[in-house]
């Protein structure tokens, strides 16, 4: 099946307190490439296998936290249709001009039900990976750190759970790939894919909006995990869970955070999803094993700490 329309994850857009901090977090010990930085102060930074200039997007504020996701189309007829679907539907939509981030098309910015500003744009920068398009070897010298290949996908926290799926999948087009239902049947939770991963973004309800649980990145292996841990371990980077793994989309993970206190992912696998394949439920009496498979035991700040 050939993906269109929206195609992936693009980027993210996050708040740190300190940007000499941040930075020596993400591309020494992570191990994201930095590729520029703006006039704004802005740092722009990719996985080593993403192709376009950025994927993370670092802006020093007062508070931690998400200014907002964006998401690749397939094409500017993409975008427009779009813009249509959302402002016919009665949804603000708000275009940013191209440049606005460097190297980067035109986007159009709105909002879910639960407040998280998403973005859609066509074009950005191409740039490469590292590699030859000929005869390339499997990966390129000089990464640091945790290696990872891609900027995977968020998680949100906030309100208005239910509202938000019908935005995704009515207005957006994404699947719904698991959910978590409470007592009542109700939808506490939702994973979101465009692709054929077993999620692109998800979001978990709290009383509260616009909040971000966590960024999300691809490592290439469950020995990359593990190779992972030991950096956090060497560089008492703050680890919240794991190495461990997930009953909800079977990933591999290690929880942690950066200095400004955003939650980071290291993530590993997950299933290849078809369109013909059901949603896949997570009751509440069984969510503490859908999130922490290894244990069953909810981790605390797992569930206060969101920034």
């Amino acid at each position: 099946m050939a993906i269109q329309g929206i195609l992936r994850p693009g980027h993210a857009a996050i708040r740190v307190l300190d940007m000499d901090a941040a930075v020596n977090h993400y591309v020494e010990w992570v191990g994201l490439i930095e590729t520029q930085r703006d006039d704004q102060g802005r740092v722009y930074l990719k996985g080593w296998d993403e192709h376009d200039l950025f994927s993370i997007v670092l802006r020093e504020a007062d508070a931690p936290g998400l200014d907002y996701m964006g998401f690749k189309v397939d094409s500017a007829e993409t975008l427009e249709h779009y813009a249509k679907k959302l402002a016919d539907a009665g949804v603000a939509v708000e275009r940013i001009a191209e440049g606005e981030l460097k190297g980067c098309g035109e986007r159009i910015r709105f909002h879910l039900p639960s407040g998280h500003a998403l973005e859609l744009y066509a074009s950005k920068q191409y740039i490469g990976n590292g590699l030859p398009n000929v005869n390339p070897d499997v990966w390129p010298d000089g990464l640091k750190g945790m290696k990872p290949n891609r900027f995977d996908h968020c998680l949100f926290n906030g309100d208005s759970v239910p509202e938000t799926v019908d935005f995704m999948v009515n207005l957006l087009d994404f699947d719904l790939t698991e959910k978590i239902t409470g007592p009542d049947g109700e939808i506490t939770g939702a994973f979101f894919a465009c692709s054929n991963k077993a999620h692109d973004l998800a979001l978990i309800h709290e009383d509260s909006k616009a909040k971000l649980h966590h960024l999300s990145f691809h490592l290439d292996s469950w020995d990359d995990i593990r190779n992972a841990a030991d950096i956090m371990s060497k560089k008492y980077i703050p680890v919240e869970y794991g190495p461990g793994r997930h009953g909800l989309t079977r990933g591999l993970t290690i929880y942690f955070f950066d200095p400004s206190g955003n939650r980071n992912e290291t993530f590993h696998g997950g299933y290849i999803r078809y369109p013909d394949h059901p949603c896949i439920i997570w009751e509440h009496t069984d969510v503490a094993k859908g999130i922490f498979y290894y244990g069953h035991q909810v981790v605390e700040s797992f569930v206060t700490a969101n920034t």
